[in-house]
């Protein structure tokens, strides 16, 4: 069985990692790595480096990028990850797509192969996200898909309720989780070495997405995320927001805080290992990445959720929702440095997430699913 792994931005290949260990040792199913998106884009950090660096060599860009951050833009850059993919279909035999997520050039690229009648299997559907746009992509990408992979039970019964049926919905839990447990993390040392930021000093970890349910909203988002970080006297590392509708906005904000704050670092890709490790090492979690909601229980840490994007998903304990208001963040972070030291479970999985979605994919293989 060929399969083809699309990969668009630098989470969703950090939550593939522990999958594409097991397959390189699947002598009956090989796979390619279809590279495109931000993962193109110097802007966003280029990270398609990290996934060469990290040995993987099966690639095949479909050289795509956003083309901005207006809401035009995102329509013209899901036009054309539909025609480069046509092309891609075209002219490339699979067996199998495999998507994750719920990113509108995700969903351009899987919907641009239906007519070629490729099976495709979709990870993480059943995911509610009030506050972004997300939500209409991940459903559509569920309706498109022949097998779904979800995190959570609850995920698995909106899929179920989406679909109008259950078959070949599996509840596997997480990859990112997986991918938590398999990293192993940068030493203090090395960390300052590559990305020039000491975490040995006590620091937050912080990352701010624009919300694309009423966007415009975002230009009052910026102004607050501007005051409230010029405020910080605790070292803040931030790392940079996707390319959403008005996310340059966002970027602007941070960049203009960096420089009136010594204490405020700008990271664009820290990559899932130095992600990890940052998660690790620090003090709490602030902003509004689905990382906080998924990855952070896993570290027990506290994370201060801000505002919808992120509202709807299911979340452990150590979520604290606030919203985007300068005052009301200084009281969550007050209320946080006076709580117990954490110590949940995540409800996002158990770390074998990767064994079961093989398992599944060797049923299909051998065509008994």
């Amino acid at each position: 069985m060929e399969i083809a792994i699309l990969t668009s931005s630098r989470s969703d290949f950090g939550f593939y990692k522990p999958l594409l260990n097991l397959l390189k040792t699947q002598s009956e199913i090989d796979y390619k790595l279809v590279v495109f998106g931000t993962h193109l884009s110097k802007k966003h950090g280029y990270t398609l480096n990290e996934i060469k660096d990290s040995g993987y060599t099966n690639i095949s860009e479909v050289k795509i990028q956003p083309k901005g951050d207006k809401a035009k833009d995102i329509t013209k850059t899901i036009g054309e990850t539909h025609i480069k993919f046509a092309e891609f279909w075209e002219n490339n035999a699979f067996d199998l797509i495999l998507c994750i997520g719920d990113r509108y050039e995700m969903f351009a690229a899987v919907s641009a192969s239906i007519p070629f009648n490729i099976p495709i299997a979709h990870i993480s559907g059943g995911e509610e996200t009030l506050g972004a746009i997300d939500n209409i992509y991940r459903n559509a990408l569920s309706l498109m898909a022949n097998y779904h992979f979800t995190n959570t039970k609850k995920n698995a019964e909106r899929v179920t309720q989406i679909l109008g049926t259950s078959k070949n919905i599996y509840h596997t839990g997480s990859l990112a989780v997986d991918n938590i447990n398999e990293t192993k993390f940068y030493l203090s040392e090395e960390f300052k070495s590559i990305f020039h930021f000491d975490i040995n000093e006590p620091f937050v970890l912080f990352t701010f997405h624009s919300e694309t349910v009423n966007y415009k909203k975002n230009q009052e988002y910026a102004r607050v995320i501007k005051d409230t970080l010029s405020d910080f006297t605790t070292n803040v590392l931030v790392t940079m927001p996707n390319a959403d509708t008005m996310g340059d906005v966002i970027r602007e904000a941070l960049y203009y805080v960096a420089l009136k704050n010594k204490n405020i670092f700008l990271i664009e890709s820290l990559g899932s290992k130095g992600y990890y490790t940052a998660f690790k090492r620090c003090i709490f979690v602030l902003g509004n990445s689905s990382s906080g909601i998924v990855e952070a229980a896993s570290f027990s840490k506290y994370v201060i959720n801000l505002g919808n994007r992120q509202l709807g998903r299911e979340h452990s304990t150590n979520v604290i929702h606030c919203n985007i208001n300068k005052a009301e963040i200084f009281k969550a972070i007050q209320k946080i440095e006076k709580l117990p030291q954490l110590g949940c479970a995540n409800i996002y999985g158990d770390g074998k997430a990767s064994n079961r979605i093989l398992n599944i994919l060797k049923k299909i293989n051998a065509k008994k699913i």
